[in-house]
């Protein structure tokens, strides 16, 4: 259950009783949806010392790690900005996103009861000036925006916090000229708070030869429910592909690595003589997000999709667009999570299209939204401001599969040449992260969480978002 910290500001000047029963009615909609509110919740909060109270909570929540997804500022009534901006400033150290809720007030001629938005809009500036981050929200507690303003900040305090405690291992180097691949240990540390762990391959190779046979054998039946031809595969190198999700399963079970980048070539084929996309799927299906090419910022973008999503995601190439049906191809060689495949088409195992060897999945998409997100380096300056979160939103749409492995075709929102076009324009990397679902509001709310800013491969939503305004 995520947990929102709620602190609910007023003047005694104002309508003390309306300003209350609007608390009260943010606080109980808030529970009904699910959340676990903590904070001072309904009680209006009228002066400094009311204001010590609460930033003396959040001290204590903060140091006893009680998980906050969210801090809401809850302008019940007017007030200056002295409490929201000591409140604020004592949520900082969380790290959890900062929400200025503002309620309406009804035109009716009379009294101006309540004053909220003009609340928000002084501690807006005063927390500008502070330098301290924060969204806004004006919403009745009784109305149907009230979830689409906080749902998105929960799920983007939440990946936060998930990312503050990850550890990607990397297994081996990314290929000479795939420097699309390369990170940066101690950027993604402050960034994210995540710890890059190196393995070698080699350790990798010598944890997979040690695998018995029966845990081998084991994985291959667990294949063989998913994909029955795999007993038309060559048998010892099916249960290679299977040694070595063992291996690597273990490997993050042993050092609590929350995901995995791994040069799945040419070592894997030359050296085991298995392919391990079929073992990174399988990974992928479980919730430890698994990269090809050691593309270690891939598995970062990939975990907070999922954490964002609440299901699997994994990285794709952009191999076609095709202009005439406004369409472009997502695709990798066979490590996509088999809860994608499409309901109406098998799931074969097969062997990898160019080396020649199994194991690997091979199924077309299966229809649905989609999101798809990367974290993009985009400069060698050497700072934070190297990085910005790219994000695109399409629909999967139902077809055979385009090439071998696992393919997916997709319409994107905008047309697929203007998402070429853009791609091409700011020099992306070539891999992208996927999920099915619409998560791009969580995106664009964690961004502005860690200070990232956003590259929008589709425009479309933004621009129907300003229309209806």
């Amino acid at each position: 259950m995520n947990t929102i910290a709620f602190f609910a500001i007023a003047r005694p000047t104002f309508d003390v009783p309306l300003a209350q029963s609007m608390a009260d009615a943010a606080v109980s909609r808030l529970e009904d949806a699910g959340y676990r509110v903590t904070g001072t919740r309904t009680r209006l909060l009228m002066d400094g010392a009311d204001a010590a109270e609460a930033a003396a909570y959040l001290d204590t929540a903060w140091r006893a790690d009680e998980g906050i997804d969210l801090v809401i500022l809850f302008q019940a009534s007017f007030a200056d900005s002295l409490m929201s901006v000591e409140i604020a400033r004592a949520a900082q150290p969380s790290g959890a996103p900062l929400l200025l809720w503002a309620v309406p007030d009804v035109r009716d001629g009379g009294r101006l009861r309540l004053n909220s938005l003009c609340g928000i809009n002084l501690a807006g500036h005063a927390l500008t000036q502070q330098g301290i981050a924060y969204h806004h929200l004006l919403a009745s507690p009784h109305g149907s925006m009230m979830e689409a303003g906080i749902d998105p900040l929960v799920a983007a305090g939440a990946a936060r916090r998930m990312l503050a405690g990850a550890r990607i291992g990397v297994v081996g180097d990314y290929p000479p000229g795939f420097d699309t691949c390369a990170y940066d240990s101690a950027h993604l540390q402050r960034l994210f708070g995540i710890e890059i762990e190196p393995v070698a391959l080699h350790a990798a190779f010598a944890k997979a030869a040690a695998v018995p046979l029966v845990a081998r054998e084991q994985v291959l039946a667990q294949i063989a429910a998913i994909a029955p031809d795999v007993a038309a595969l060559d048998q010892a190198a099916a249960a290679g592909t299977a040694s070595v999700y063992c291996a690597l399963n273990e490997l993050a079970g042993e050092r609590q690595m929350s995901g995995l980048a791994v040069r799945c070539w040419p070592e894997f084929f030359t050296e085991l003589g298995c392919a391990a996309c079929g073992a990174m799927s399988m990974l992928n299906e479980e919730g430890c997000p698994a990269s090809c090419e050691a593309d270690v910022n891939g598995t970062v973008t990939s975990l907070l999709l999922q954490a964002l999503a609440g299901s699997q995601a994994f990285i794709a190439d952009l191999v076609s667009i095709d202009p005439e049906s406004d369409t472009g191809v997502l695709w990798h060689c066979g490590l996509a999570p088999v809860s994608m495949a499409d309901p109406e088409a098998p799931v074969s195992a097969t062997v990898h299209s160019n080396r020649k060897l199994p194991l690997l999945f091979e199924f077309p998409l299966k229809p649905g939204r989609i999101t798809l997100a990367r974290l993009h380096r985009h400069g060698l300056s050497g700072g934070l401001d190297d990085y910005r979160l790219v994000i695109a939103g399409g629909e999967m749409v139902r077809s055979p599969g385009s090439y071998g492995g696992t393919s997916g075709v997709v319409r994107f929102d905008d047309p697929a040449m203007t998402v070429l076009d853009r791609i091409m324009q700011y020099g992306l990397e070539h891999h992208v992260s996927l999920v099915y679902g619409d998560v791009r509001a969580g995106l664009r709310a964690f961004a502005r969480l860690v200070g990232l800013g956003v590259i929008e491969l589709t425009e479309k939503e933004k621009l129907e978002m300003r229309n209806e305004e």
